[in-house]
């Protein structure tokens, strides 16, 4: 039971970090500054109200403009309209190889549910077969984090960054709550796939076994 929950937290963590935009925080825009690449002018001649926008891998957040008068003045959404657009070859690559990883991680989720009912297909254990699943999407989701920084040289995290970003160098951006999501998800993901075993030792116990030798096809773990 563990491991089903914990994979499913892991699976909506992973997936949710992808989505966000809170990737890179960029260094402080002034109400009335000037707004990264894509996002305009700000207009009017309020007071000075520093913020922070945000990068994410297709994705970002920035002041409106045009609403200055209202306290949830941001907004967000993919600044990228189709794959080519994406700022990066290597967040292309990262997103390529986050979102293969977020698939299996989703799929395993989803089957994990069952194996409280459910131990083996084929004369295979469920759990095993997911355990390696959850291996391999982990590579993907390691391979991903690798390249995702190697992008911060690129003219989009530039206009957020500052001119000291570079590969690998951040500059003025501070990494968001998103990076460290997936990097933590990624660290569940390897506990989960270990898990797994531990899960088909619980369920290859004497109770387990012998309603299995009963001919249950059938058995719930609870």
């Amino acid at each position: 039971m563990l491991w089903t929950l914990l994979s499913i937290v892991v699976a909506f963590a992973e997936l949710i970090a992808f989505m966000s935009a809170d990737w890179l925080i960029g260094k402080a825009k002034s109400r009335s500054g000037t707004e990264p690449a894509g996002g305009g002018a700000g207009a009017g001649a309020g007071p000075a109200e520093p913020y922070h926008p945000t990068l994410g891998i297709y994705a970002r957040c920035i002041r409106n403009p045009g609403v200055q008068h209202v306290q949830r003045d941001t907004l967000c959404g993919p600044y990228a309209e189709s794959f080519g657009e994406i700022a990066s070859g290597f967040w292309q690559a990262t997103a390529i190889f986050l979102a293969v990883g977020i698939f299996i991680l989703c799929t395993v989720a989803l089957v994990s549910v069952f194996t409280m009912c459910v131990q083996s297909i084929m004369k295979k254990s469920i759990f095993n077969v997911c355990g390696l699943l959850q291996g391999i999407a982990g590579l993907f989701l390691i391979l991903g984090l690798i390249l995702y920084p190697a992008g911060w040289g690129c003219q989009k995290a530039i206009d957020y960054c500052g001119h000291y970003a570079s590969a690998y160098k951040p500059g003025d951006c501070a990494l968001g709550w998103a990076f460290y999501t997936a990097i933590g998800g990624t660290v569940l993901t390897f506990i989960c796939a270990v898990f797994s075993a531990q899960a088909e030792i619980a369920t290859s116990s004497d109770k387990v076994q012998e309603e299995i030798e009963e001919g249950k096809n059938l058995i719930c773990l609870l």
